[in-house]
C-alpha cells in the first residue's frame, strides 16, 4: 500500500470511529462498524430471515432527504437510496410544492412547503447526528431539523411505539410495499419480498420486532432504488439496482451516506 493510500485509509478510519453509537428516536448517535482488515466490507447488510421481508441495514454515517435530482450509483459515498415522500403530479420541472407534506432537505436549513396529504400521519427527522420517528405532532421537529441544517419528511405511519397505528390505506390494499423502520434500535429499510396486502406487510413487520415503521413511496415507476452492499477503504464498491428507473417524475429520496 502506498503512503498516500495508507494516509487516506487512516483518515477514513478516524472518520468512522468518531461517529459514536446509535439507537432509535434520537437516544444515541449514528453507528457505523467496518472491518478494515478485509479488502471489502459491508456497507449494507441484507436480512432475509424474517418471513415475507427483505430488510436492508445500512452502516450509516448519516441519513437525510435529497430533493430535485436522485443521487446516482456513481455517488460512492452513498450506501442506500430510495423514494421517500409521495409526489403529487408528473411534472417536467421540480417544485418543492409537488412533494406531499412540508419537508427539510439537502442541508439547506429551510423548511419547504409541500402539498397537504391526508395520509401523512407521521414523519421522520434527522439532525445533530440523531434521528426520530414522530406520530401526528411533528411540525415542531421539522422546524428543529431546519434550524440544525438536517432533514425531515412526512409520510404514512404504520407502526409507532411497537403497535400498529390507524392509517388511511386499507389493510386489503395490495402492492409491493416498503417502509423505513426501527428494529432492535437500528434504522433500516424493510421491503416486502412479494406482492401482498398492506395488512400482511404490517403483520410481518410486527413479527420481525419493528417498533417504528413509516411508509416509503412505492408502486410502478416510483420504486426506483439502489444500494451498495460493500465498499473498500476508498468507498468504491458495486451498486445493486433494487428496482430500475422508468421515469423522471420522482421528486425526493431517502439517502444514506457512508461517511458524514
Amino acid at each position: 500500500m502506498g503512503i498516500d493510500r495508507l494516509l487516506h485509509s487512516i483518515f477514513l478510519v478516524c472518520c468512522f470511529l468518531s461517529l459514536g453509537s446509535c439507537a432509535g428516536n434520537g437516544r444515541n448517535k449514528f453507528a457505523l462498524e467496518a472491518d478494515f482488515e478485509s479488502e471489502m466490507w459491508a456497507a449494507v447488510e441484507v436480512d432475509t430471515t424474517q418471513a415475507g421481508l427483505r430488510i436492508y441495514y445500512p452502516h450509516l454515517g448519516s441519513v437525510g432527504l435529497v430533493t430535485g435530482e436522485m443521487p446516482d450509483t456513481s455517488s460512492f459515498n452513498i450506501s442506500f437510496c430510495c423514494a421517500a415522500a409521495f409526489t403529487g403530479q408528473c411534472l417536467n420541472e421540480f417544485r418543492h410544492s409537488n412533494i406531499a407534506g412540508d419537508h427539510v432537505s439537502d442541508g439547506m436549513g429551510k423548511r419547504y412547503r409541500g402539498f397537504r396529504c391526508t395520509r401523512n400521519n407521521g414523519a421522520f427527522v434527522a439532525y445533530n447526528g440523531r434521528w426520530k420517528f414522530l406520530h401526528k405532532n411533528y411540525s415542531a421537529e421539522l422546524d428543529s431539523a431546519a434550524a440544525y441544517f438536517g432533514s425531515g419528511f412526512a409520510q404514512e405511519m404504520m407502526i409507532h411505539g411497537g403497535v400498529e397505528v390507524p392509517h388511511t390505506r386499507m389493510a386489503s390494499s395490495e402492492n409491493l410495499f416498503r417502509a423505513l423502520c426501527e428494529i432492535d434500535g437500528k434504522l433500516c429499510i424493510a421491503d416486502a419480498r412479494d406482492w401482498g396486502t398492506f395488512g400482511e406487510f404490517i403483520n410481518n413487520l410486527l413479527a420481525a420486532g419493528t417498533t417504528e415503521a413509516l411508509y416509503l413511496d412505492m408502486g410502478a415507476g416510483w420504486n426506483h432504488s439502489w444500494y451498495r452492499p460493500e465498499v473498500n477503504s476508498e468507498l468504491i464498491g458495486p451498486a445493486v439496482i433494487i428496482h430500475p428507473k422508468t421515469h423522471d417524475y420522482c421528486t425526493n429520496w431517502l439517502t444514506f451516506w457512508i461517511v458524514n
